[in-house]
């Protein structure tokens, strides 16, 4: 979730990458080679940076299709459990075969900064 100090969300953390990048960190740290804090500002510094280009680079568009099993919202962030899901991908040069898969979770929260309109 979002804080004061650190106003982007610590969703990409959880992803592929951003577990590499904490596992590389946490060695860092174990081996003395870096403080935590350091650590702490690199973290925070991926998460705005990755919601940043995120933002700004992806062009493409995604439809998909499913039955909701479950959805809850909480501190301002969106959950949604989603079973038999199609998923349509739309890219500039044409579209690509449908996915699909049994479940999915998705979370969803305001892409805007605190203060921002």
């Amino acid at each position: 979730m979002a804080t004061p100090a650190n106003p982007y969300y610590e969703l990409y953390r959880r992803s592929s990458i951003g577990m590499a990048l904490t596992d590389a960190l946490d060695d860092l740290i174990s081996e003395g080679r870096i403080a935590p804090q350091l650590a702490m500002k690199i973290l925070n510094n991926f998460d705005k940076h990755v919601t940043e280009v995120l933002s700004e680079k992806v062009k493409a568009n995604l439809t998909f299709k499913g039955n909701l099993d479950t959805y809850r919202f909480c501190d301002e962030v969106w959950t949604f459990l989603i079973k038999n899901v199609t998923f349509k991908f739309q890219q500039q040069g044409g579209a690509t075969p449908a996915v699909t898969t049994d479940k999915i979770k998705i979370v969803s929260c305001n892409s805007k900064r605190p203060g921002e309109q």
